[in-house]
């Protein structure tokens, strides 16, 4: 949620109540949770289950059938 800027009350139901997370969230925060997280993430990256998001990759012009001169 933070990551995309969405709005917290757009959480599915099955989270629980937005300000509940929200409330968590902001105390793992300030707390340094997160950080204690993501240093343990990447002290040793294996880059076994890298995945690229399709929102980042481009196709060239010629790979996504745009017209183009003759051939």
């Amino acid at each position: 949620m933070a990551r995309t800027s969405a709005p917290w009350r757009d959480l599915p139901d099955y989270n629980g109540s937005w300000k509940t997370v929200y409330t968590r969230f902001r105390r793992w925060q300030l707390s340094g949770v997160w950080e204690q997280i993501l240093e343990q993430v990447s002290a040793e990256p294996d880059f076994e289950n890298v995945m690229i998001g399709a929102t980042i990759v481009r196709v060239h012009q010629h790979g996504a059938g745009a017209k183009g001169g003759s051939i």
